[in-house]
């Protein structure tokens, strides 16, 4: 039996449609996010190691969202077993309410289960039977705007059938049941393979492909930029083109716009430039891109990458992409803690992720016809539109308790800023793990926004033409594993100015660790939400730019692997000066540079600092920005 859909395919967002057969005659699987159209559900990739699949979320901020449609061809008709795999998002909370509340409707008619509603774990919910035709329509139908998710719908003629949950079976079966082969299909052969398309997979990628390697650039979501792009916003700090080497930054500065009075945090999406990017990666052609493909396989032999395995986060499908070398650009360590680098990960006390977010005046909402819009920035004036937002129970009690934007003088009079909600500083997670905690992260993040939007709309009665704008629900991370190598550079080292022989890129950013804020603490022990940093304090600044080592930027044990971006080789502490994203993007382009060297050489990373340092020293000096070519092509 097969079904129809039509699936999303690399940065161009091409449609096509893909014939997949289900397991038996009487069973059907529908990834949710294979559904022909999407409607107005997101597609959410960044869980699928921790929960097995990308899914969609109804990610409306309080408005339901339009429909996500498919059709599916049945072979029999009849009665079917329905299943949906879904979970209640605030259960870990034991809140009440089931914000994340779908139907699913069958050619035009919902079924009597209420989807989300139960279950802290991701399962599959038992929608009951349903009788269908060979054309059936099928639609996810949010009732709340407030982060349903669905993962799949399973349509079983065996009423008795129970779909497996268990992470291995539940691959096995998914597989199966989509036709999709055992084993990858061929991506290619490359010189170098880059990981992860923030501002530092980009750079590096752009570095080496310039300089004649064969590059493959994996990203797993369609834009490049990762933090830096429109889809989470924030915006890259860190001085490029400095002394002694003026020409390290270029690429970043091809990337990245010069920042503004009107940039920051939480703009509106073209301030990120998200075509600029993928109109620099475009321009080359030694550059191959898949986007939205999240890598989460490596073969190895010994201490060596032979490969990296990625699948398509819309249809499956998975590709191997082999390479003499490769670089590791994700933030989490993916590809190094996959093939069993060296690294660290702060389980406690490590820095949080955010959600950015702001508020509009429904005025201006309206007017542009959507929710993303920043016409008059984050502070506007009030506009004469009623904006009502429901209660939410469910959501962090913040009724008669500070947080940014809702405080009180020394004098103890009220202190109420809309400049102050969906800054950097609302962040959480500090002593969660990082890796398999992170929609746990998100999800608090979440909470804490609608509880302070409900306490300012409904309990306080302020902002009644107001609305919650844009909202973040790609996670901003920034601390995770950090990969080890020669050097595992730390605060102190900064602190002392300490100088090393392979400086190679310069950071300028302060030694900027973030803790809860003790003066919204009280009563969240444990899950805190709001941060303060260490930039103020005389201990956490160091005399700048610091030229931090080359050997920072490859792994002490596996051998043909590189690593950019705020995974490098770095202590917790040493993490504050380098993990602003042009910082990384410099880093990239050295990257680039030292694997232009790895080819010319048939070596390894460690050995351009031990062999060819001068000839690495020389490619900085030059750089491989547009106007180094340019000026090489002109001599």
């Amino acid at each position: 039996m097969n079904f129809r859909t039509l699936i999303s395919i690399g940065f161009a967002a091409l449609l096509a449609v893909c014939a997949l057969p289900s397991i038996a005659a009487e069973t059907v699987l529908l990834e949710a996010e294979q559904f022909s159209q999407t409607g107005g559900w997101m597609v959410d990739q960044q869980f699928m190691d921790q929960m097995g699949s990308p899914y969609l979320l109804a990610h409306g901020l309080g408005d339901p969202v339009s429909n996500a449609v498919t059709s599916v061809a049945f072979s029999k008709t009849g009665k079917y077993h329905v299943w949906v795999r879904t979970r209640d998002w605030v259960a870990p909370w034991k809140a009440p309410g089931a914000p994340g509340k779908f139907q699913v409707m069958i050619n035009g008619k919902p079924l009597a289960t209420i989807f989300g509603t139960e279950g802290a774990a991701w399962h599959w919910q038992d929608g009951g039977t349903v009788r269908v035709k060979h054309e059936t329509k099928v639609e996810l139908h949010d009732l709340t705007g407030f982060e349903g998710r669905c993962d799949a719908v399973l349509f079983c003629s065996d009423l008795n059938f129970q779909p497996p949950n268990e992470p291995a079976a539940l691959a096995k079966f998914r597989r199966t049941a989509l036709g999709l082969p055992e084993q990858p299909e061929d991506g290619g052969h490359y010189d170098l393979v880059v990981v992860g398309g923030g501002i530092a997979g980009t750079s590096a990628a752009v570095a080496a492909a310039r300089l004649g390697l064969k590059v493959a650039l994996v990203q797993d979501r369609p834009v490049l930029g990762g933090n830096g792009s429109s889809e989470v916003r924030v915006w890259p700090e860190g001085k490029i083109n400095q002394e002694p080497y003026p020409r390290i930054g270029d690429i970043v500065a091809e990337l990245v716009p010069d920042k503004t009075k009107a940039d920051g945090n939480a703009k509106d999406a073209p301030n990120y430039a998200d075509d600029r990017k993928l109109t620099v990666v475009r321009a080359e052609p030694n550059i191959f891109l898949l986007t939205e493909q999240r890598v989460n396989e490596v073969e190895s032999t010994g201490e060596v990458i032979r490969s990296v395995v990625a699948q398509n986060t819309r249809t499956g499908r998975r590709v191997r992409l082999t390479a003499k070398w490769f670089a590791d650009c994700t933030g989490d360590g993916a590809v190094g803690f996959l093939a069993g680098a060296d690294h660290e990960i702060s389980k406690e006390d490590h820095l949080g992720a955010s959600n950015l977010w702001n508020v509009r005046d429904a005025k201006e909402l309206l007017k542009c016809e959507c929710k993303d819009t920043n016409a008059l920035s984050t502070i506007v004036a009030m506009g004469p539109v009623a904006a009502p937002f429901p209660r939410c129970p469910w959501a962090i009690d913040l009724a008669g308790k500070p947080f940014p934007g809702h405080e009180k003088t020394k004098d103890g009079k009220d202190k109420i800023s809309l400049d102050r909600l969906g800054g950097w500083y609302w962040e959480s997670g500090f002593n969660q793990d990082p890796i398999a905690d992170v929609e746990w992260m998100r999800d608090l993040n979440f909470r804490a926004m609608y509880g302070a939007w409900d306490t300012l709309k409904n309990v306080d009665h302020l902002y009644p033409n107001m609305k919650l704008g844009w909202a973040a629900f790609i996670a901003g991370k920034r601390e995770s594993r950090r990969l080890l190598g020669d050097v595992v550079l730390a605060a102190d080292d900064f602190r002392n100015d300490r100088k090393w022989t392979d400086g190679a890129f310069p950071c300028s950013w302060s030694i900027d660790l973030h803790t809860p804020n003790p003066t919204f603490q009280k009563g969240h022990e444990g899950q805190e939400f709001i941060a303060r940093s260490t930039v103020s304090s005389k201990e956490y600044k160091y005399e700048g730019p610091y030229w931090a080592p080359y050997r920072c930027l490859y792994s002490r044990n596996v051998k043909n692997l590189f690593m950019a971006g705020r995974d490098i080789s770095v202590t917790h502490d040493g993490l504050g000066p380098v993990r602003v994203m042009r910082t990384c993007g410099m880093m990239g382009e050295v990257v680039g540079m030292a694997a232009s060297l790895c080819k010319e050489h048939d070596t390894l990373p460690r050995e351009i600092y031990e062999h060819h340092l001068d000839e690495l020293k020389k490619l900085m000096q030059r750089g491989a920005g547009k106007k180094a070519f340019a000026a090489a092509h002109d001599n």
